[in-house]
């Protein structure tokens, strides 16, 4: 065997372990992640992207969480900007978690999940919901009661 072929036997085995390893890494969120009833971004574990779910309520707008303050939820890893935000939410988290796992609130209204963005949000009655982007955003808007009510109709058989 020349010094060439084994290099290139020694790649293909190389490839092949790193190969494995990412598959062993990312196959339980792949075969888990229509299910999962919090959404994360692919390969995270952190709901609404690490953003504080408790500040749309006090502060009006969507503020990054520090991993100095954190709350598991769900499953999921929760963050906020502060232990009183954080206190808060661990008292009392269905006041202040996004509804349907923060998943796209239209997208769940249409029977079906996508990625909900924390930069599109909107509180109605008390309670947070995502969109997928500024333009979904705007359809759901368009009929919020209707949405919000066939939303609450498919949640959570749409994560089946």
């Amino acid at each position: 065997m020349s010094f060439t072929t084994s290099s290139r036997a020694i790649a293909r085995i190389v490839a092949v372990l790193a190969l494995t390893g990412l598959v062993a890494l990312v196959a339980p969120r792949i075969t888990h992640a229509g299910q999962d009833p919090v959404y994360t971004e692919f390969l995270s574990d952190k709901a609404v992207d690490g953003y504080d779910p408790v500040a749309y309520f006090t502060d009006g707008k969507p503020v990054e969480g520090s991993s100095k303050f954190e709350a598991e939820y769900k499953g999921v890893t929760w963050r906020f900007v502060s232990a009183e935000h954080r206190d808060a939410f661990v008292a009392n988290p269905a006041k202040y978690a996004p509804q349907y796992g923060g998943y796209c609130a239209w997208a769940v209204a249409q029977g079906y999940t996508a990625k909900g963005d924390p930069q599109n949000w909107r509180i109605v009655d008390g309670k947070l919901y995502l969109n997928y982007n500024a333009s979904v955003q705007k359809k759901w808007m368009t009929d919020i009661p209707g949405n919000i009510k066939a939303g609450d109709a498919n949640w959570p058989k749409v994560l089946e």
